[in-house]
């Protein structure tokens, strides 16, 4: 990982968020579905080992 110069930091763009009120008010709705599933399976075998790879699903709906 590569430090960060402090003049590279300064040189950023920030724009700031509406108030949370003005957000609610616009009905700006954000819907967020978020999935996790992993599975493994060892089932009469001696000395063996199983490996589960996780998989991550994240679905926002903005309205």
């Amino acid at each position: 990982m590569s430090k960060i110069m402090m003049s590279e930091l300064e040189s950023q763009i920030v724009d700031l968020l509406p108030e949370k009120e003005t957000l609610f008010f616009n009905n700006n709705w954000a819907a967020v579905y978020a999935s996790n599933s992993s599975l493994a399976l060892n089932a009469a075998t001696l000395f063996s080992s199983a490996t589960s790879t996780a998989v991550q699903t994240i679905v926002v709906a903005q309205g």
